[in-house]
């Protein structure tokens, strides 16, 4: 079995932003001779995550970080003393990682799907893992 191993580094410019990572995870692919197998993309924080979305239509991701802002506001109300509890909130219900197939040698998203970084608690410099066994 192949497995190879890179990281990508994601900059964010705001608290909570989403940003398309999916040409460079399937750079890192190509980079893997990786020709069937599976990807998994897993970020190393605990107030960022990752997901699959529509990648086609921009306000998908305004509808998202829309949702996520009612689903875990900033309150007063959390114990969690560094402010950034709604980050983590988030994270856990959106998760840290996803796992695609790789099949002849590419991502094999569907037709409207992109891979995101979910910042929640930026402006911060993430590192995210792609690991790709075949």
């Amino acid at each position: 079995m192949a497995c190879f191993q890179d990281d990508l580094t994601v900059a964010t410019k705001h608290r909570r932003e989403i940003v398309l990572i999916t040409d460079r995870v399937e750079d890192i692919v190509k980079k893997s001779g990786v020709e069937s197998g599976i990807c998994l993309v897993f970020a190393k924080h605990t107030t960022c995550a990752v997901t699959i979305n529509e990648a086609a239509d921009p306000t998908v991701r305004q509808d998202m970080l829309a949702a996520f802002e009612f689903i875990s506001p900033y309150l007063k109300e959390y114990r969690h003393m560094e402010g950034n509890s709604p980050a983590h909130v988030l994270t856990s219900l959106v998760g840290p990682s996803e796992v695609i197939p790789v099949r002849d040698g590419k991502l094999a998203l569907g037709t409207w799907q992109g891979i995101y970084l979910c910042e929640f608690d930026g402006p911060r410099t993430r590192r995210v893992c792609v690991q790709v066994l075949g």
